[in-house]
């Protein structure tokens, strides 16, 4: 399985464009997607997202993130619809012969539609900001934030937190590998894989209270925070005109949507 937010080596389109321009078209489409509620446009973005990736060379590491992303997406699904009745009944979540406290969960269309959305929104901003992290070597990313005068505190809180989703990833894996390996059995089923988080969430916490902490007195050693920002100029090429000017016209065709109600 891919890591999740891990920097991939390459030679496609986003390897060779500014960070910056990634920068961009990510905030571009993140936007769009917040903005529109309309199905069938937060359907495009997620294509042309998966396009992007593709035309890249990227498209293997996010396919692989579908069978996740498609879980996160039925559990808020599932959460909306528990926790947002609206619109007609289309049918009960439980049989109506299960006796439960206020009726049988009603399965409502609003509640269908809103979480379907949601999940789509989830789904391209998760996409378009993976698609920028796969791409740009964190070292890049880190000078190109300081270029734009982000803080200091900022740009590190940015790093920590980017470089421990891949390394929490690859620390739960051999957990889990090494509890296999004593022989723990939590059972099958639902109920069983509930049962084996708890000997990995542990350790696995643990564990990075510890990383933590060792890498917090890590920076203060090495005085991170007195260091001065990068002052070099940001040079864009054809390249990066190309892929914002396709970022403009994407903005532009949905603003026009929605405006129009199409």
């Amino acid at each position: 399985m891919q890591e999740i937010m891990q920097y991939i080596p390459g030679n496609g389109i986003f390897h060779r464009i500014h960070p910056i321009t990634k920068l961009l078209f990510t905030v571009i489409l993140v936007i769009l997607a917040v903005m529109t509620s309309d199905l069938l446009v937060l359907g495009f973005l997620l294509v042309v997202v998966f396009l992007a990736a593709w035309a890249g060379g990227l498209g293997r590491g996010l396919t692989e993130q579908i069978p996740l992303l498609l879980v996160l997406g039925v559990m808020l699904v599932l959460f909306t619809v528990l926790t947002m009745p609206a619109g007609e009944v289309l049918f009960p979540l439980i049989p109506a012969a299960v006796p439960i406290i206020g009726g049988a969960l009603p399965v409502t269309a609003g509640a269908l539609l809103f979480g379907t959305i949601l999940s789509l929104r989830f789904a391209v901003m998760l996409f378009a900001f993976q698609l920028l992290v796969v791409s740009t070597k964190p070292a890049e990313l880190v000078t190109t934030l300081r270029q734009l005068k982000m803080p200091i505190d900022y740009t590190l809180m940015f790093l920590i937190a980017l470089r421990f989703i891949p390394t929490l990833q690859r620390e739960g894996i051999r957990i889990s590998e090494a509890q296999l390996a004593r022989g723990y059995a939590p059972g099958d089923g639902l109920m069983g894989k509930v049962r084996g988080l708890k000997p990995v969430i542990l350790p696995l916490i643990l564990n990075s209270l510890g990383k933590a902490d060792t890498l917090g007195l890590t920076i203060d050693m090495r005085g991170y925070r007195r260091g001065k920002a990068e002052t070099g100029a940001i040079s864009v090429g054809a390249l990066d005109g190309l892929v914002l000017s396709a970022a403009l016209i994407l903005a532009a065709g949905v603003a026009a949507i929605q405006i129009t109600g199409l």
